[in-house]
């Protein structure tokens, strides 16, 4: 009989991998409380006109990736692709602008999209991120990039890179895509035919081409839309680069960032690691100051970022955050003891939140003693008949094999003084 296994592009994550997960998740939650940004969680799947409206039908998301279905009551869903649009849904649905005329939300949450599996690139994958909505000031523009910058920093990732490009307004848009087109028309049979497509129906895309010959043509002949923005917007982006100068965060100006989605405007920006290859991106984002219109709610300027988790644990490499250890290991020698045993074990949780494994396989003592030292634990509690007899176990150190026998009523007390291994 065949053997179940998973879908590709999906992953499993073992014990040893959730426990990273947890501490990053963690580091997360804490870093946006610190920067009052409260937490949204949206419904795993949306209508699917949500995201063909959102995100642009001539998007690759859209077009090619989406996991799309129709229920059984005629409905049009899909698995969430993306994290902006759920977020600027509920955004207009609960009336969030009348709580406060600058809404900022964080989110982390898993993703879908049918792509071709590689490293750092799953079908099932997972995001983090920030939205804020209601200031149309480059300041907010400039927390948002600060923010993504200072959170790498924490885990002191080496080789990022800030690059940054404005892509101008939504009324400069339709006048730089026809000098956009009409400059390439000329070179458009030596454009590779992903390019041909998008010159006509998403001009801008055709600078997120990796196809060296198409970057050679880019360079040389594409007009740069820094070059066509309004005067409103030439200011808002070098106040922008002012305020990053200004507080120290280190950028890149990059004139062919585009960004994949058709709702952004004006600010882009990317942070990029070189340990991640070909994939290089850790995090991207930038302002949408029509989104939220163009869903039906009212004008609301904005601008957030979303994030790799998968990404972020590839660039950290060997760097893992906390290990799955057990701080006890509980050796249990006779079926009497093992009542006694877990008792002791959930006072010790308890009191101490300690993390305690107590034998359960009825194994000899040198199979359990080789099990506590497998598992990494600080100590190993020994109980027996003997022990149960006099009322007290064996506590053994493990880095050095010291032992010493402590009455049962004195644990607690005990692993009080072991300030090393997680007691208060």
């Amino acid at each position: 009989m065949a053997q179940f296994k998973n879908i590709k592009g999906t992953k499993d994550l073992l014990p040893h991998e959730t426990r990273q997960w947890r501490n990053i998740e963690n580091i997360i939650h804490d870093f946006m409380e610190l920067h009052s940004y409260g937490e949204i969680r949206t419904p795993s799947f949306e209508q699917t006109n949500l995201f063909t409206r959102g995100i642009g039908e001539d998007t690759d998301i859209v077009s090619k990736e989406m996991y799309s279905w129709i229920d059984q009551g005629g409905s049009n869903l899909t698995l969430k692709p993306e994290l902006t649009a759920p977020a600027v849904r509920a955004y207009i649905q609960h009336h969030l602008a009348n709580q406060s005329p600058l809404v900022r939300l964080y989110y982390l949450d898993s993703l879908f999209r049918r792509e071709r599996p590689q490293k750092g690139r799953l079908r099932q994958f997972h995001q983090f991120g920030i939205e804020a909505f209601g200031s149309p000031y480059p300041e907010q523009d400039v927390e948002v990039i600060s923010m993504a910058y200072h959170f790498y920093k924490i885990f002191d990732l080496k080789n990022i890179t800030v690059r940054i490009n404005s892509i101008g307004s939504s009324e400069i848009r339709p006048i730089f895509l026809n000098i956009l087109r009409e400059s390439m028309q000329p070179y458009i049979d030596n454009l590779c035919p992903t390019c041909q497509g998008r010159l006509n129906k998403n001009a801008l895309r055709i600078f997120d081409c990796k196809n060296p010959d198409c970057e050679k043509i880019l360079n040389k002949y594409a007009p740069s839309i820094l070059e066509n923005l309004s005067d409103d917007d030439r200011v808002h982006f070098d106040t922008v680069q002012s305020l990053l100068t200004d507080i120290g965060i280190p950028y890149v100006l990059d004139k062919t960032m585009v960004r994949g989605l058709d709702y952004y405007t004006r600010t882009t920006f990317e942070i990029l690691s070189t340990t991640l290859g070909a994939q290089n991106s850790l995090c991207g984002g930038g302002r949408y100051d029509k989104l939220v219109e163009n869903m039906g709610g009212k004008p609301t300027p904005s601008v957030g970022f979303a994030a790799g988790f998968e990404r972020l644990i590839i660039a950290l490499g060997e760097n893992n955050i906390g290990t799955d250890t057990a701080d006890i290991y509980m050796v249990v020698l006779g079926t009497n003891a093992l009542s006694c045993a877990l008792k002791i074990a959930d006072e010790l949780r308890k009191k101490r939140g300690l993390r305690i494994s107590v034998e359960t396989l009825k194994r000899s003592l040198k199979s359990q003693m080789r099990e506590a030292n497998r598992s990494g634990a600080q100590f190993a509690i020994i109980i027996g008949e003997d022990e149960l007899e006099n009322n007290a176990v064996i506590v053994k150190q493990m880095n050095d094999g010291k032992q010493k026998e402590v009455p049962i009523d004195k644990l607690v007390d005990e692993f009080h003084r072991h300030h090393n291994c997680g007691c208060s």
